[in-house]
C-alpha cells in the first residue's frame, strides 16, 4: 500500500510541465507576434501623432524644445488651422484636389472595367499576354512618362488646367485597376454569363446586369486605389499646374507655405492633417471590401 502510494505521481510533478509549456508558449507568442506588432504600430502611427501635435502647438513650443516637451502639447491652439483656412487658398486647393481625384477615378474605373472584361471574358488569342503587358505598364515610373505627357499637355493647350491632371492620372491608374479587376472577374462563374447569352443578352447587358453587380467589392477596391493615388499624386501636379489657386493639396502646401528657407511648420502640418482626413474616412467605410478584393485578385 505504501509502495503504491509512493510510486503514484504527485499533482505537482504532473502539472509542472504543463505550466512550463503554457508560459513558454506565452513567452514565444509575445516575442514573435505581439512585440513586433507593437513596434510596427508605433513606427506606423508616430508620424501621424507628430503631425497632429505639431498642428496644434503654438510657435513658442515648436521652436523651444529646451523649455517645452517636444512630444506633448502645453497650450493647444487653433491658430495654424485658422491661418490655413482663412488666410490661404487651402479650401480652393482642397476642392480642386477632390474634383480631380473623383473625375480621374471615374474615368479610370470606366476604362479598367471594359479592358478587364474584354481580356478575361472574350477569350481572344493572346489575352493573357495583353493582361500581363497592361500590368507591366503600371511598373513604369511616372518620372519616365512625365516628358511625353508634358509635350502632349502643351500641344493640346491643357497646361495649367485641372483637365490636364484628370487626363494624365489614368496613365498610372488604369493598368493596376485593370489587373485587379481581371483577377476579380475570374472569381465570377462564367456559367452565369453563358445562360444570359443563351437567353439572347448582349455582352454589354451581361456586363451591366450580371457581372458588375457581382463585382462590387472589386470595383470599390479599385476605386479606393485610384482615389488615393490621385489625391496624393505630386509630380504631374507640380509640372502641369502653375497657378496658385489651381494647385492640388500635396503641391500647394509645399510650394505656398514655404518661403525660401522659412518653413511654416504649424500650417504645413495642419494642411497635411486636414488633407489626409478624406482618404482616411474613405478607407474606413470600405476597408473590408478592399481587403477581400485584393485577396481574390492575388489568388487568381
Amino acid at each position: 500500500m505504501t509502495d503504491a502510494a509512493a510510486q503514484a505521481p504527485t499533482p505537482t510533478s504532473s502539472t509542472a510541465p504543463a505550466e512550463d509549456m503554457v508560459w513558454e508558449s506565452r513567452g514565444r507568442r509575445m516575442v514573435t507576434i505581439y512585440l513586433p506588432l507593437i513596434c510596427f504600430v508605433i513606427i506606423l502611427l508616430f508620424p501621424f501623432y507628430w503631425m497632429g501635435i505639431t498642428a496644434f502647438k503654438p510657435n513658442a513650443e515648436l521652436y523651444d524644445y529646451k523649455t517645452y516637451n517636444p512630444f506633448l502639447i502645453g497650450s493647444p491652439t487653433l491658430d495654424h488651422i485658422y491661418k490655413l483656412l482663412f488666410q490661404t487658398a487651402y479650401p480652393k486647393w482642397l476642392m480642386t484636389t477632390m474634383g480631380v481625384a473623383i473625375c480621374s477615378t471615374f474615368l479610370s474605373l470606366l476604362s479598367s472595367v471594359l479592358a478587364a472584361y474584354a481580356i478575361q471574358r472574350l477569350r481572344f488569342r493572346g489575352s493573357q499576354y495583353v493582361g500581363l503587358g497592361i500590368y507591366l505598364a503600371y511598373l513604369v515610373p511616372p518620372s519616365i512618362l512625365f516628358i511625353p505627357l508634358a509635350t502632349t499637355v502643351y500641344q493640346l493647350g491643357l497646361f495649367d488646367t485641372p483637365l490636364a491632371l484628370i487626363l494624365t492620372y489614368p496613365t498610372f491608374l488604369v493598368p493596376f485597376c485593370t489587373w485587379l479587376l481581371i483577377g476579380y472577374f475570374k472569381s465570377i462563374p462564367y456559367e452565369l454569363e453563358e445562360c444570359a447569352l443563351i437567353d439572347g443578352a448582349t455582352r454589354l447587358q451581361i456586363l451591366r446586369r450580371i457581372t458588375l453587380p457581382l463585382a462590387v467589392p472589386g470595383l470599390i477596391s479599385a476605386g479606393i486605389f485610384s482615389f488615393t493615388l490621385s489625391w496624393n499624386e505630386f509630380i504631374y501636379s507640380l509640372a502641369f499646374i502653375q497657378s496658385s489657386e489651381k494647385k492640388t493639396v500635396p503641391v500647394a502646401i509645399l510650394t505656398e507655405l514655404v518661403s525660401g528657407d522659412v518653413y511654416q511648420w504649424g500650417s504645413l502640418m495642419a494642411g497635411s492633417l486636414l488633407g489626409s482626413l478624406p482618404v482616411a474616412i474613405f478607407y474606413s467605410f470600405f476597408v473590408d471590401y478592399y481587403v477581400s478584393s485584393l485577396t481574390g485578385a492575388v489568388k487568381e
